[in-house]
């Protein structure tokens, strides 16, 4: 790997923790954090601090340190991981964040961004200020003091527990870590050490600069804990070092198991390296068990060592969890593997090159006629579709990581707002194309910020409205017939359908005798310019936004439908397909042109008589088992010339609760389609989604269901407008 294949991985990893760390710290201002919650956060910024001082980014290594050291008082139950520290660890996300993108550009920290460094240090440092309260941890060791029964009774040994893990680079800093453990025994005498080589590396990969060694010590003293820590002042940063003092509780052990590295050890290797048993009980144990009554299935030594009363059960779980935590680990790091986007992308590229090579091979056979072809190309095309749905399954991704960031949004853009809004997420295991995940955040904040500064009332409105004081954000996604719903729903004041039916008369819009549906009087809202709002905002209200969710999700092949009732709330409803890449198609052929209709937007097909196609002039709908159908012909929307046909089909189409048909000449059949993007001249065609390439080698364009139905209710409502 190349140092810049490198420093873009670090990228990518950093964007992880930091959005693992800011749902953390998301989770604790709702909550109490977890023990398990603040051991990630401050596991995340070390991570990221760890990293970043191998590549030399001293900037960005000294300013996580700062929130490093505050995040290791939460962890020591120092200081309390409260509202407001919370609020500056997010702001420290947030900094890092812009830090990573600065060495993503290239670019060198500035004075600006170097100021807000110091402005977060200087705040993280009054936490580093503040005098701890006294401690039993922190206290001299009176054995013949009563203990709290929490966490368990204690562990009865004279003797100190020293858990040590020197950082790698301490040799290359000039410090040995044997000289530490000789002074050690300056103060006391060191019963027994286990040296740790879990983290030993092949020896062809060995750095002989680097320490890979960890130490188990059992340490009789005299001497307080204080004095103790002073031992390893010189190497406490970026080191892992446990102290537990004698006949220290239970929950001290078990927190010391739980923070030993994720290795295959057996179980009574763990309860040695944590200080619960030594290792003459082990081996009194293993005879124990080997002298047992049924040596084909001897019992646990776990349970042997619990009937011994060598090590307290709870322990002993402990233990057993943690080894049960390592597996899971391990099999979850086996079956996954980092794959670069981009390859991935190649992938899909070439699979949709071979769908096209196999459309002309399957046309050659069937131009031949000859039944041993016909069927090899029958089970290629088989096997094509299966390696297609593998690929495309590949580029799946959950919504999960786009709805988790609108926590910090919501969170955020409520305290702007002086509301209470509580974010509600369901479905986040949804999957879809990480192309779709990437283009829909953009609108999906639009949407999300307007409701939360239009839709939900303050405080004070909703309690005169008989609702609670806080309101109600829900996000919500699942499939539905190809398609991946995304819904973004509040329960503030909803629509009002007046106020935006004269607010269209008056930008003209509409005219004012006109007749409306609902669905009609919403969708005004989308329209270039359309504004209700009596003020403009920070967030909203200038009436150049909506417009613009549109078209992004047109682009994306989808649409957006609007349910509101006034007084109860609103509810937007997105349309998206599951892939941008490859389709089923169905071809269609109006003069000598073939289309291709996304198959999943296909309701049926059905003749168009004579009576029927001879009046198109006088109206441009039909009657479909007593449903009014409205209907375009392709002919005359892309102006088209050929000779009539004798027998047109309606091809019924249908994208959400709009419906309508579309006159063709022909109907070919089902079609793979790999779907190639339009250049730029011609991206803003009406109808036109993309292309692809049939097997003949003929191009034939994809219509754009969604766009195309939007313009016949727009066309029905012009053609109102002139009556």
């Amino acid at each position: 790997m190349s140092l810049d294949d490198a420093m873009q991985t670090f990228i990518i990893e950093c964007r992880e923790l930091l959005e693992s760390m800011e749902a953390a710290l998301l989770s604790a201002e709702e909550a109490p954090a977890s023990e398990e919650a603040i051991n990630a956060i401050f596991r995340a910024a070390h991570t990221i601090k760890g990293s970043a001082g191998l590549f030399g980014l001293d900037h960005i290594v000294s300013f996580v340190h700062v929130a490093e050291s505050v995040l290791d008082k939460v962890r020591n139950n120092e200081i309390p991981l409260d509202p407001p520290l919370v609020a500056l660890m997010l702001q420290v996300c947030d900094h890092i964040g812009v830090l990573v993108s600065y060495l993503e550009q290239f670019k060198e920290p500035d004075n600006d961004l170097l100021e807000g460094s110091a402005i977060l240090q200087a705040g993280l440092s009054i936490y580093l200020g503040a005098t701890p309260p006294p401690s039993a941890s922190t206290l001299p060791i009176e054995h013949d003091a009563p203990y709290e029964s929490e966490g368990g009774t204690p562990v009865e040994t004279d003797n100190w527990h020293l858990s040590l893990r020197f950082n790698q680079d301490v040799l290359r800093n000039g410090m040995d870590p044997l000289s530490f453990i000789r002074y050690l025994g300056t103060l006391g005498k060191i019963v027994s050490i286990v040296t740790l080589t879990d983290t030993l590396p092949p020896l062809d990969a060995m750095d002989p600069e680097t320490c890979y060694l960890g130490f188990e010590i059992s340490f009789s003293s005299t001497a307080d804990k204080s004095d103790i820590e002073s031992v390893f002042d010189f190497v406490r940063e970026g080191s892992q070092i446990h102290i537990l003092p004698p006949r220290s509780k239970i929950s001290e052990y078990i927190e010391l198991i739980q923070s030993m590295p994720a290795d295959d050890m057996r179980l009574g290797e763990l309860l040695i390296k944590c200080g619960t048993l030594t290792r003459q009980e082990l081996e009194d144990g293993l005879a124990s068990q080997r002298a047992s009554e049924s040596p084909e299935q001897p019992k646990p030594i776990g349970e042997v060592l619990i009937e011994q009363n060598v090590v307290q059960p709870v322990v002993v779980a402990a233990a057993l969890d943690k080894q049960k935590a390592v597996k899971d680990i391990k099999s979850a790091e086996a079956s996954l593997i980092r794959v670069d986007a981009n390859k991935l992308d190649q992938l899909i590229n070439m699979v949709g090159e071979l769908i096209i090579a196999n459309a002309g091979a399957s046309l050659i056979a069937q131009k031949q006629g000859l039944p041993e072809l016909l069927e090899a190309t029958s089970t290629i095309s088989r096997l094509v579709e299966t390696v297609r749905d593998s690929a495309l399954s590949l580029r799946m991704v959950q919504i999960a990581a786009t709805f988790n960031k609108f926590k910090r949004v919501v969170r955020d853009v409520s305290a702007e707002l002086g509301k209470e809004i509580r974010l509600e997420i369901s479905g986040e295991e949804t999957e879809l194309d990480k192309t779709v995940v990437e283009k829909i955040a953009d609108p999906l904040t639009h949407l999300v910020r307007n409701s939360m500064d239009h839709g939900i009332e303050p405080a004070d409105v909703r309690i005169s409205r008989g609702k609670p004081s806080y309101g109600t954000l829900k996000l919500n996604a699942y499939h539905d017939s190809g398609n991946i719903i995304i819904q973004v729903s509040d329960d503030g004041g909803g629509l009002n359908k007046q106020r935006i039916f004269n607010k269209a008369v008056e930008k003209n819009l509409i005219k004012p005798d006109q007749v409306l549906s609902d669905s009609e009087i919403y969708n005004l809202i989308f329209e270039p310019g359309f504004s209700t709002a009596d003020a403009v905002s920070n967030l909203s209200g200038r009436g150049v936004g909506m417009d613009v969710v549109r078209r992004n999700i047109q682009e994306l092949r989808g649409a957006i439908d609007i349910a509101s009732q006034e007084g109860n709330g609103t509810t937007m409803t997105i349309r998206l397909p599951l892939t941008l890449a490859i389709i089923d198609g169905f071809l269609v052929q109006t003069a000598s042109n073939v289309y291709v209709v996304p198959l999943d937007m296909v309701v049926e097909c059905i003749e168009l008589n004579e009576r029927e196609s001879g009046d198109t002039l006088s109206h441009d709908f039909i009657n479909l088992r007593g449903e009014v159908l409205p209907y375009i012909n392709l002919k005359d929307h892309f102006e088209l010339t050929g000779a009539p046909v004798k027998r047109q089909n309606i091809v019924v189409v249908q994208n959400g609760n709009q419906k309508a048909g579309l006159v063709v000449d022909t109907l070919i059949g089902e079609f793979q389609t790999v779907i190639k993007p339009l250049g730029r001249v011609f991206s803003n065609i009406r109808g036109i989604g993309g292309f692809t390439i049939l097997g003949t080698g003929e191009v034939a364009l994809i219509l754009d269901i969604p766009r195309m139905l939007q313009g016949i209710i727009s066309e029905k409502t012009y053609k109102s407008m002139e009556v």
